[in-house]
């Protein structure tokens, strides 16, 4: 067992989801065995609160959450947001111009919503993003026009554009990275913008503050490109098997994928189990 570490920060989405977006009865199986031995688990993902709410249900064990990338760090047993921080005017409304000219779907992320245009919750499938489609159509507030929806936005916790293809999203990216934002790709063809020095990474520096416990404590396990501040923050990291190569060479494990329960094996690597 690797004694000293006290918390786990998992990804969702190709990492404690499986491909169809539900968990593996035995991930949480692990996850409670590790509870047990004093080690807790805490979702480092990219979706919003209100993304989150099933998953909540279903592992009733985990108490914290650092999610909208960094952008709200959340304690899910007082129900209270401990840390936030913004995309303000007038990068959303920029942002979602942005989206227009490459006819690609802005969604806010706010501290407590998801927001989407009711005419692209429709074809998701268009976006890549077909996956997400029932959630979406669950959970969501759907704005008539997402550029009069920006202008009333002061300021959004994370804002996604999801592409038609991986051309336009690096055009855009590279149209986006001039501006003092975090930019981050994720999934096939989306594009993540948070607060600048704002990523999965410094949201779990704040709540190892709010833990008081040093960052060396804490493992990390990922799949892709937004996962890398988290992993860098880390005292230890895991690839999944799914995980691109990227994140597999700066690893120090690689376990199985998303499918077969590649956090439990994780979990069980630190337990020694």
């Amino acid at each position: 067992m690797n004694n000293s570490i006290k918390l786990i920060a998992v990804d969702m989405d190709g990492t404690l989801l499986r491909s169809d977006k539900t968990v593996d009865p035995r991930t949480a199986e692990d996850i409670q065995t590790a509870a047990e031995h004093g080690i807790h688990t805490v979702y480092c993902t990219g979706r919003g609160l209100a993304e989150m709410q099933d998953t909540f249900r279903v592992l009733p064990m985990i108490r914290w959450a650092v999610c909208n990338s960094g952008g709200v760090v959340y304690d899910r047993t007082g129900d209270r947001i401990i840390f936030r921080n913004g995309v303000g005017q007038p990068y959303i409304q920029q942002i979602v111009e942005l989206a227009s000219r490459y006819r690609a779907m802005p969604h806010f992320l706010t501290d407590r919503e998801s927001v989407v245009s009711a005419d692209d919750i429709t074809h998701m499938a268009d976006f890549h993003m077909g996956i997400y489609q029932p959630m979406f159509e669950q959970i969501t507030r759907r704005a008539a026009d997402m550029t009069m929806e920006a202008a009333l936005q002061t300021s959004v916790a994370k804002i996604n554009i999801y592409f038609r293809s991986a051309e336009d999203r690096q055009a855009a990216f590279d149209t986006l990275k001039q501006l003092p934002l975090q930019v981050s790709l994720s999934e096939n063809t989306t594009l993540e913008m948070t607060a600048p020095g704002t990523n999965k990474g410094t949201g779990l520096e704040r709540l190892a503050e709010h833990l008081s416990l040093p960052l060396s404590q804490i493992a990390a396990v990922g799949d892709n490109y937004n996962d890398v501040e988290m992993l860098k923050t880390a005292g230890l990291s895991f690839a999944m098997g799914n995980a691109i190569d990227e994140i597999k060479s700066m690893c120090a494990h690689v376990t199985a994928d998303n499918d077969h329960n590649g956090v439990g094996e994780a979990i069980r690597t630190i337990l020694g189990l």
